[in-house]
């Protein structure tokens, strides 16, 4: 009895040992990786805990920042996603989502050009020009540098892709 003891505490201490050096960040061997982040290869799948986020309009692309909460986190699940976004009020796109994501909406008080925002829990909305507001919207980020944005977006629908960098 003793030997068979004796047999399986150094197994017992391999295997205890071993797990308590296991790491939850481990790239999977079939994932590719970046050699160099400073120009990443658009071929190669995106790290989906990125905030950043490019938009594309026509030939236009920008650059946007996404904020870190439940909202977002289930909108970049659904990235990439290119949309026919419609025009309303003259100083906004948006387009209903198939299905709802996660809300936390608050009254912005006044929307800056650049916003990218969602009302009520399945409509996504791009703004081009600032305005004050008294709607709620959950906030999911904002267009670096909007400088371009309405005249990319025009007059009527629009088809804007979004992916993660």
């Amino acid at each position: 009895m003793k030997q068979t003891q004796l047999l399986l505490l150094p197994i017992l201490l391999f295997i205890v040992g071993s797990m308590a050096c296991k790491t939850d960040n481990l790239i999977p061997v079939d994932q590719p990786t970046m050699s160099n982040p400073a120009s990443p290869d658009p071929n190669l799948i995106t790290d989906s805990s990125s905030n950043r986020l490019r938009v594309r309009v026509g030939s236009s692309t920008f650059t946007a920042t996404l904020l870190s909460n439940p909202t977002v986190t289930a909108f970049k699940a659904r990235l990439p996603l290119t949309l026919s976004m419609k025009e309303l009020n003259g100083n906004e796109k948006f387009a209903d989502l198939p299905n709802g994501l996660p809300t936390n909406a608050t009254n912005p008080g006044t929307i800056q050009a650049g916003d990218l925002m969602l009302y009520g829990s399945s409509t996504l909305v791009l703004f081009y020009e600032s305005f004050r507001t008294s709607y709620s919207y959950t906030k999911l980020g904002r267009i670096d540098n909007p400088a371009g944005l309405a005249a990319a977006l025009g007059r009527g629908s629009v088809t804007v892709s979004f992916t993660l960098e």
